[in-house]
């Protein structure tokens, strides 16, 4: 069998990818502001049509102080937000006297075969300036053979004037196609503006 080397390294005279192929090109499937909102749920749009999601996060603040920003995931369109999960969880941290620096795996934060929410951001305060940004990849959701992945990393700003880096992943143990997310805090409602793109 012959081997053929390619020798030219310019892509300049393809002008268009086979539809098959990933770009990882981000198209904006919804938007969703809340404002004193009990919850953000996500209940259309996530089908078979992209092989992942992101969920964006930005300047999430909630109403009451020390509470836990986080999701869950459905399997009937939104009447139950009970998927059993199993996940990882760590943080690094910095305070803006640069005392407190950590970098740890946090064992209250994860989940082993659990249906309860996913803690995403820890012990936000309620304060003007106490927000919270980042995003959730959940990866093949549609799939009916395996299970279903995902992947977030936010910043927050903790009482204490303090950063904290949180990077959580898992995966939904289940084969049934997910097909609704919704967001929420531990207590209270919350504002802020939660974006939904399907990735290509």
């Amino acid at each position: 069998m012959a081997l053929t080397k390619i020798s030219n390294n310019s892509l300049s005279a393809i002008s268009s990818l086979p539809a098959s192929i990933p770009t990882g090109a981000l198209t904006l499937l919804s938007t969703q502001t809340a404002s004193s909102s009990a919850s953000i749920s996500f209940t259309s749009g996530i089908d078979s049509t992209y092989s992942s999601y992101i969920f964006k996060f930005i300047d999430i603040n909630p109403a009451t102080d020390d509470v836990i920003f986080g999701f869950n995931l459905s399997i009937d369109n939104g009447s139950n937000y009970n998927v059993t999960k199993t996940t990882t969880s760590f943080r690094a941290q910095n305070r803006e006297d640069d005392t407190g620096s950590q970098l740890a795996y946090r064992t209250a934060e994860d989940l082993a075969q659990s249906t309860s929410d996913q803690k995403l951001g820890q012990a936000l305060g309620n304060e003007n300036d106490e927000n919270l940004a980042g995003s959730l990849q959940l990866f093949n959701p549609s799939s009916t053979t395996f299970v279903k992945h995902f992947i977030s990393t936010i910043n927050e700003y903790q009482p204490a004037n303090r950063t904290n880096n949180q990077f959580i992943a898992g995966y939904a143990n289940t084969t049934s196609a997910i097909d609704a997310v919704q967001f929420k805090m531990s207590s209270g409602n919350f504002d802020g503006i939660i974006k939904m793109y399907g990735v290509s």
